[in-house]
């Protein structure tokens, strides 16, 4: 089936389709990530911006390298740097940049629904590198091809997202796409951070640790997103690491053979202790690694590659 999305926006609006091929071509680059010639001739010739309006360190350079791979010249701007310092707005900005022959613009940004809002503007293909709590649907895709590639199949597995899912854009999107797929998904937290409605996303939510992780497939680390919240959502840090933070004792709760997942940044000793982190049941490395082949996938085919198309090293 051919590619027809010009852009990538959320995970919430792609088929299960949409995501196989999403997935199947991430797998072709991340077998050339093997390969002495890592780089690939299929964006020779584009230009990509990646403007990142909110901190970032894994997914820009993520980002970068994907784009630097398929032979793509890119440009990045940050927050800093840019003039919406100066007053110009979100959509000024992406038109100058556009005006200046970008053939692409991946966007980060605090505020939900700017990537949707730059693609309806814009004539160039939009990818959404993170929007407010919204989506970051490419973090999805590392995080289910992650999975896929240590467990297979994911249908009927049992997925635990634990920590601040009310605040984060990694919850949501990892919900549309796992549920997508077939697992079986369990977000966990304070009640606080994991309300009930989440259950019409057709998850389960629970706020007994330990019912949670029993029998665990996968167990999902977050962060407490302090930057989001409005108020205290909970006591203390010290304390929601005393009732949620995942240490060797509750680890034992889960499969064996479980793997534990973060997307990053790590508060160690927070959501996890190091020793978990650094274990190796842990495949957060690996995710970081795939990520740029996920990415790889995105660029190269909201600018138009189709999954069957065979590419050739860069000699």
């Amino acid at each position: 089936m051919p590619w027809h999305r010009k852009h990538l926006l959320t995970i919430e609006e792609l088929s299960r389709a949409e995501i196989e091929q999403l997935l199947a071509t991430a797998g072709a680059f991340r077998r050339i990530l093997d390969r002495k010639v890592k780089k690939v001739p299929a964006l020779r010739g584009k230009t990509i911006v990646n403007l990142f309006l909110e901190p970032s360190t894994r997914t820009r350079i993520s980002f970068e390298m994907a784009a630097k791979l398929l032979s793509a010249d890119t440009i990045s701007f940050d927050a800093a740097a840019s003039s919406t310092t100066k007053g110009e707005t979100l959509r000024d900005t992406a038109q100058n940049i556009q005006a200046l022959n970008a053939d692409m613009i991946v966007l980060r940004h605090s505020a939900s629904g700017s990537p949707l809002y730059l693609s309806r503007v814009l004539g160039i293909p939009v990818i959404n590198a993170g929007d407010g709590a919204h989506e970051h649907p490419t973090q999805a895709l590392l995080d289910v091809f992650t999975m896929r590639e240590k467990l297979g199949d994911l249908k009927g597995r049992k997925i635990v997202i634990l920590g601040d899912i009310l605040f984060s854009r990694v919850a949501r999107s990892n919900i549309h796409a796992l549920t997508k797929l077939g697992a079986n998904v369990t977000i966990v937290g304070p009640s606080t951070l994991v309300p009930r409605w989440f259950e019409a996303l057709g998850v389960k939510v629970s706020h007994n640790l330990r019912s949670a992780l029993e029998d665990a497939d996968v167990v999902m680390l977050l962060r407490i997103q302090h930057e989001r919240q409005a108020s205290g959502h909970f006591p203390s840090v010290g304390e929601y690491t005393g009732m949620f933070g995942l240490n060797k004792t509750r680890a034992e709760w889960i499969k064996p053979d479980a793997i534990i997942m973060h997307p990053g940044p790590i508060n160690r000793g927070v959501e996890i202790d190091s020793d978990l982190a650094d274990s190796p049941r842990s495949v957060i490395l690996q995710q970081v690694t795939n990520g740029i082949a996920v990415r790889m996938a995105a660029l190269y085919l909201c600018a138009g590659g189709q999954p069957e198309h065979v590419l050739a090293p860069v000699e």
